[in-house]
């Protein structure tokens, strides 16, 4: 930690962004997604991640906005930048020929081998509901060295198979990728707001490798829509520091991302629930 402490009072949304942050590596070209994305990124290059290059797919390299931007083509992205080109230069010259180390995207929905639905819910003609869809997200995943998901985690959302592949994972399974000419790339992580799991190598199946500060594992499997495999070196995850959570709310003073009341009461119910289960246990 360097010397710095804990933070006390944090939300499961901002413990999400925090862990997000902490997957982007000094040095990493990072295209990054509107939304909850966008202050993970933002995060780690005020933090453990000064040389990353933030790129967001309108065309703008390595921007230092003063606020967090609302979309990729917020004003706000342009401040400080490194570089202004173009959305076609994005994914021509630097996605497709395998320069961007990292694509960050969230979804709608996620499934085991770690493909994303940001399309429709139901059938796609006859949807239940319908969202706006890939944006860049399936070229991100499609063509970056490695992809990093980040999305609330609930079962409606955490499905053993997705309602549409708008961005792919492994989308079957091992070999997959290679069979759809997919050349490299595949997602790391799910950051989510009950812990982070990753992928078996082998059987390229999403796990459990971290469960967050108040929260249990039987709840993260209840939450999830599949028999969701467990690390057997599953540990608690590193909670945010205090300048961590300076930071975070400095960068979205107004809640627009973050809903801090809502994922606050979240939190305490999840704690609380544990303790009444905790003293239940003791009693009999």
């Amino acid at each position: 930690m360097n010397g710095q402490t804990y933070a006390r009072d944090y939300t499961l949304q901002e413990q999400m962004v925090v862990c997000g942050a902490r997957e982007i590596k000094d040095g990493e070209l990072a295209l990054v997604g509107t939304g909850l994305p966008f202050l993970s990124a933002l995060l780690a290059k005020k933090t453990h991640a000064p040389n990353a290059i933030l790129m967001y797919e309108s065309g703008v390299f390595d921007a230092r906005p003063s606020r967090t931007p609302l979309s990729v083509m917020d004003p706000a992205t342009l401040w400080g930048s490194l570089q202004i080109t173009n959305l076609f230069t994005v994914f021509t010259s630097y996605l497709q020929t395998g320069y961007v180390d990292v694509g960050f995207i969230g979804g709608a929905q996620v499934d085991k081998y770690g493909n994303v639905n940001s399309t429709v819910i139901g059938d796609y003609f006859n949807p239940v509901k319908r969202f706006p869809g890939s944006g860049g997200a399936a070229d991100f995943a499609s063509l970056a060295k490695k992809v990093i998901i980040i999305m609330p985690h609930e079962k409606r959302r955490f499905v053993e198979k997705v309602d549409h592949i708008t961005s792919p994972g492994y989308l079957d399974g091992p070999g997959a990728r290679e069979r759809a000419g997919l050349p490299r790339g595949g997602p790391v992580a799910v950051v989510s707001t009950m812990g982070v799991l990753r992928f078996d190598e082998r059987t390229k199946e999403m796990y459990l490798d971290t469960y967050h500060p108040g929260v249990t594992i039987d709840q993260i499997k209840e939450n999830t829509g599949w028999d969701l495999k467990i690390s057997p070196n599953v540990h608690q995850t590193e909670p945010p520091t205090d300048e961590e959570i300076r930071i975070i709310r400095a960068l979205d003073p107004e809640g627009t991302f973050l809903r801090r009341e809502e994922w606050r009461q979240r939190r305490l119910q999840m704690i609380m629930g544990n303790a009444l289960l905790e003293t239940s246990a003791s009693t009999q």
